[in-house]
């Protein structure tokens, strides 16, 4: 089984990001939740606030939207080209996709490219909160294990050195630069 990250690995940019720079675009109600975002990002960044705190208070702005599950489809139906063809070229019906993204957004986008097996935050869409453990590094190791056990891992791909617990695991991993992959040496 090949198990991959999601954002700057498989898809081009960062999901979540894109996501919520679409609500601002799609849905201008979420605007007004800017102030609040960009208070909890000072405080992140000066390294007050929690990770995880702060990603519930950028969610937060899911409260604004009053059609969550159409915008959601929306969002990823219009974001599918963001695939990269590199990842198309290899797939395989049992690749595994393991996100810090909100679960439900990767599913969705999962749902629509043909990938069954999603494993990401546990985030509530309508309230933007966390019914779970940011999926993230060691994290993600956990909840691998506890969907698939020992199941052995063939190949792991990720853009990002915080997935190193996972490569480990791997008999083979490759870090994801745009469209170029290499060897990961652990």
């Amino acid at each position: 089984m090949n198990v991959y990250d999601w954002d700057d690995t498989i898809y081009r940019g960062d999901s979540t990001m894109g996501m919520v720079l679409y609500a601002y675009g799609h849905r201008p109600k979420t605007l007004l939740s800017i102030p609040r975002t960009a208070v909890c990002g000072l405080l992140f960044v000066l390294h007050l606030l929690p990770k995880q705190t702060f990603k519930e208070n950028l969610f937060h702005m899911f409260t604004l939207i009053d059609d969550m599950e159409d915008f959601v489809e929306e969002y990823t139906s219009s974001h599918l080209d963001h695939i990269k063809d590199w990842y198309r070229n290899v797939q395989n019906e049992d690749d595994v996709v393991i996100s810090a993204s909100p679960e439900f957004m990767i599913r969705s986008f999962c749902d629509k490219a043909g990938i069954k097996y999603v494993i990401a935050s546990p985030v509530d869409m309508h309230t933007g909160k966390y019914t779970g453990k940011n999926c993230h590094g060691e994290e993600k190791v956990r909840r691998y294990r506890e969907v698939f056990g020992e199941a052995p891992i063939d190949k792991f791909y990720s853009d990002s050195k915080s997935d190193t617990p996972l490569a480990k695991l791997a008999a083979e991993a490759f870090l994801v630069k745009g469209d170029t992959l290499r060897e990961w040496k652990l």
